[in-house]
């Protein structure tokens, strides 16, 4: 009997200039499966989904789209949907300021003639928001909602337009493991209702929990494909496939030295946010680091992890600390804003590099030593000489993947982009290094790299705090953790006595009821 696929991507090529992102790609999918799309950052994942939903248009690539045994010639995104085919990005495409109604029929109103039938709208929002499990309110505004709540909301957008092939670019990265699991179980229940789904992912361990049939690209090439269900596939196997050699263990060990005197201490930190009523959102956190150590910062999403680290790192105008002691190597310090936590050693690299932590639209040379520019002044100007040798020094020990120092951050890999990040803050020559989400959405190798440089810090004395919502992570990376929930610390575990039951039982604990 013929396999029935609903989708067909043969010999698909597709150049930019002086880069062949997608070479001879061949992808099919089955109908009514999820096939999860693998790779590292930069193998041409993003790419051949953009060809697929037309945002790359027929006339930029070779090859041929066959859907529903048809060779399609999709010229925008609107002629990929017309066929029923929706992607959703890992930025979400949702308006904040409108409603979750409004957003869900953006672009494709219901009519009256030639008005939009609003009660229409609003009966028909409810309708496909029970079909993704939201029981909300159809006229709440999207900024009042959760990131997690978000996406359910894009994947009812999607619903609304009857999709038949749904595909989710890293639909879990922002999300915590409860909204991760609610996530991959509705995308089963898609399944169940005739929806097939491509979904690209980095996280392996939710891949081989949920896919049918998993494609590997590395370098912008078809490396394999795996049917799940003929044979168990391991994490271990879709990792060789992706880097092209065998990683036995994919967090890096170090060295094991003694951890030195403290250097890093919190005593009592309350912080109120003035943005929200002066909501107390941080109740007597006490912590310390010691150099050369990991220090990983647990919790659910909410549970207080950025608060923290932005409240410590000087942020003032969102968070006013209204009691507690901050300790730089034992002396009590206090930083009013982002420059001077940077003078007394404290560095901090955002979770949101595109928002926060880079300036895409400048090269890697302008990124790398922007958040320490006066190290390059020579008389009245910046020393260009120096600032180029700075950059090539960061570009070349820690692996920068670009071809040279004059490349715009934007068009670098998620990978890449954070190696960038994270050199901006080693040329600050911090003490205290806090690493928020360092790995998000970046791929096994890279995640390897980063690993290794972060061990290489705290072998030179530095001292680390990461903040991560994958467990795994933590627990692998940390030489002690703290959990959070409800802005306040439930516990501390060294890495020996941490499991993942014990984090949980810990994260969930409820925060001002156990102070």
């Amino acid at each position: 009997m013929a396999e029935d696929y609903i989708l067909e991507m043969r010999g698909i090529v597709k150049e930019f200039p002086g880069v062949r992102a997608l070479d001879n790609v061949n992808f099919k999918v089955r109908r009514g499966e999820i096939h999860c799309l693998v790779g590292e950052n930069g193998a041409g994942k993003s790419t051949l989904m953009k060809v697929l939903s037309g945002v790359y248009p027929f006339g930029t690539y070779e090859g041929d789209i066959v859907y529903n045994g048809e060779v399609q010639h999709f010229k925008s995104i609107a002629d990929s949907e017309q066929k029923e085919i929706a992607i959703i990005y890992q930025e979400l495409a949702l308006i904040p300021e409108l409603s979750v109604y409004e957003n869900i029929f953006f672009g494709h109103e219901i009519t009256s003639g030639k008005k939009i039938n609003w009660n229409e709208t609003i009966i028909r929002a409810g309708e496909v928001l029970k079909k993704v499990r939201l029981d909300i309110d159809p006229s709440v505004k999207i900024r009042s909602l959760g990131v997690g709540t978000q996406q359910l909301v894009e994947i009812a957008k999607a619903l609304s337009k009857n999709v038949k092939l749904l595909i989710l670019d890293e639909p879990t990265a922002a999300l915590n493991e409860d909204d991760s699991q609610n996530l991959l179980q509705l995308i089963r229940e898609l399944k169940e209702s005739g929806v097939t789904c491509i979904m690209i992912s980095h996280k392996l361990r939710e891949i081989t929990a949920i896919a049918d049939t998993i494609t590997v690209l590395r370098d912008g090439a078809t490396i394999t494909s795996m049917d799940c269900h003929a044979q168990e596939i391991t994490e271990a196997e879709i990792i060789k496939h992706m880097v092209g050699r065998e990683m036995n263990n994919i967090y890096p060990k170090r060295s094991v030295r003694a951890p030195g005197e403290t250097s890093f201490e919190l005593k009592d930190w309350t912080v109120v946010d003035p943005s929200r009523d002066n909501r107390e959102i941080l109740h007597h956190v006490n912590m310390n680091v010691r150099k050369g150590e990991i220090v990983g910062l647990q919790g659910l999403m909410g549970a207080g992890r950025t608060e923290l680290a932005l409240s410590v790192f000087g942020n003032t105008p969102h968070y006013r600390i209204t009691s507690g002691e901050l300790y730089m190597d034992g002396k009590k310090v206090h930083f009013k804003n982002p420059k001077s936590a940077i003078k007394g050693g404290l560095a901090y690299v955002s979770e949101d590099r595109k928002g926060n932590g880079l300036i895409l639209i400048q090269d890697i040379k302008y990124n790398n030593t922007i958040a320490n520019l006066e190290a390059l002044v020579q008389g009245l100007a910046i020393n260009k000489n120096e600032e180029i040798k700075v950059s090539n020094y960061y570009k070349d020990s820690i692996n920068i993947k670009a071809p040279s120092i004059e490349q715009k951050v934007g068009n670098l890999s998620g990978g890449n982009q954070q190696k960038v990040q994270v050199a901006k803050w080693m040329f600050v020559e911090p003490n205290v290094l806090i690493l928020d989400e360092p790995t998000r959405g970046i791929d096994v190798g890279a995640k390897f790299e980063i690993y290794t440089l972060m061990n290489r810090l705290v072998e030179e004395g530095m001292s680390i705090i990461m903040i991560s919502s994958e467990l795994p992570e933590v627990l692998g990376m940390s030489d002690r953790l703290y959990v959070m929930s409800e802005g306040t610390i439930t516990g501390e575990l060294s890495a020996e006595e941490a499991t993942e039951e014990k984090v949980m039982a810990m994260a969930i604990k409820g925060g001002r009821g156990n102070e």
